[in-house]
């Protein structure tokens, strides 16, 4: 008892006795998670997107599909790139000075859309600002993550995950409301910002820049890093990229991770079609306006930041897999209702479950990959998650447009996000695996 006891007592990615973070150090590092998602709720979902196809191109239809084209290529890079770069971060030992240059890149990238006027000559500017930024985000999120399992014992990894993933939903919701209710709505915003010009538009990029400096600061400050390891940037570029040969080599003989990371691939496509396609079908079935959906989406994200809260504790009781399983089946089931029901009402309650479990699926597999994960390849690893979350990032978007074009019916074209969240869970209900006693043996400091 007296083992297990101090097993829990060291960080879930522990080599040696050394003590996780403190309290003010794993708090600064769940504060990047409200710090980044600004980021994606006002530059990615709902707002400069908007603005970008009506404003900057004047044409919806072909504003979404060249700003979808943007992003793809963007996230295309990020999967393919996130698995050599964590794996040389492993080399190199130190995590934080690539939070900060990809923290700096998206600051940088967001604070350069207020340059974005309501031109043709600002269209390529915009979609390069935008990309640039996503790699940072995205990038800075992999090695965010890979700090994970350094600094909360091993027993609390799901809870911390949850905590965090919440905070990002609640950072993301202040942000929107700061936006909306400071410079989007009133007929004469602050600082003389020209309306007529766009500014009070404009003006959210180098909000978003100026939030993630000023919530991100304190993990730099506050939450400890990994000790260098004394190896220049060529040597560590060489030996990463030489582990993670191996570690690719050797995934097929890691049966839970490969299929952790199909299964992963598979639902996350699920979640990113239907974050992309659930605006469009309540406002095309339901007839609902604008700020009835930008309000459906307020309800739905503070579902899922208080289920990501709630189920942190949940998954460090019955383990990240099965939280994880949980979360995808109550998915499935609120996805089965809001492709049914004929009424508001219903669909307000149905679009609750959803958000409800969305938050859980997501912080639950970040806790898993973080358990999964050996000691010295955690960066790479989650390299490897982010890839399995991108992958097939078209397949899900390219079966709801086929099947809403054949059948003319959005329900029809929406439920097929069904298929993707019932294979990947499918897949995540592994009988032969065996978490605690993989996080066990990971704690215990054995790759």
């Amino acid at each position: 008892m007296g083992e297990a006891a101090d097993v829990r007592r060291r960080p879930a990615g522990a080599t040696s006795d050394r003590p996780a973070a403190d309290a003010v150090g794993r708090f600064a590092w769940a504060l990047f998670d409200w710090a980044n998602s600004p980021f994606t709720t006002l530059v990615i979902t709902f707002v400069f997107p908007a603005y970008f196809a009506t404003a900057i191109i004047g044409n919806e239809a072909e504003g979404q599909t060249i700003w979808g084209y943007a992003i793809g290529a963007s996230g295309l890079a990020v999967a393919l790139l996130s698995p050599p770069l964590g794996a040389i971060a492993d080399a190199g030992g130190w995590r934080k000075p690539w939070i900060l240059g990809f923290t700096l890149l998206c600051m940088a990238g967001a604070a350069l859309l207020w340059f974005a006027a309501p031109v043709a000559s600002a269209v390529i500017p915009a979609l390069l600002c935008v990309a640039v930024a996503n790699l940072g985000f995205e990038f800075g999120a992999v090695f965010n993550n890979a700090m994970l399992p350094d600094i909360v014992m091993q027993d609390r990894l799901g809870r911390l995950s949850g905590w965090a993933w919440g905070l990002g939903y609640a950072g993301g919701l202040a942000a929107l409301a700061v936006a909306l209710l400071v410079f989007v709505q009133p007929p004469t915003p602050p600082f003389g910002l020209d309306v007529a010009q766009a500014e009070h538009v404009r003006i959210l990029g180098p909000l978003v820049a100026l939030w993630f400096g000023l919530f991100a600061w304190p993990l730099f400050v506050f939450t400890p890093d990994r000790p260098a390891r004394g190896l220049g940037v060529a040597a560590a570029a060489r030996q990463g990229l030489a582990t993670l040969r191996e570690t690719l080599a050797a995934l097929p003989a890691r049966r839970d991770v490969l299929r952790f990371l199909i299964a992963h691939m598979l639902y996350a496509d699920g979640l990113a079609t239907l974050f992309a396609f659930g605006g469009v079908y309540v406002a095309g079935t339901f007839g609902m306006s604008l700020s009835e959906v930008i309000a459906f989406g307020v309800v739905l994200n503070v579902a899922a930041g208080l289920g990501a809260f709630v189920f942190g504790w949940i998954d460090d009781w019955i383990g990240s897999r099965r939280t994880a399983a949980l979360a995808l089946a109550g998915l499935i089931v609120g996805g089965i209702a809001a492709v049914s029901v004929q009424t508001r009402p219903w669909l307000w309650v149905s679009g609750c479950v959803i958000g409800l479990f969305v938050g859980p699926v997501q912080a639950a597999s970040r806790s898993l990959m973080a358990r999964l994960s050996p000691p010295q390849q955690q960066a790479a690893y989650f390299g490897l998650f982010a890839l399995s979350g991108k992958a097939t990032a078209f397949a899900g978007p390219i079966l709801v447009a086929v099947v809403t074009d054949a059948t003319g019916s959005q329900r029809l074209g929406l439920a097929t996000i069904l298929a993707f969240l019932a294979l990947g869970l499918v897949l995540l209900l592994d009988p032969r695996a065996n978490d605690g006693a993989v996080r066990a043996e990971r704690a215990g400091g054995h790759a």
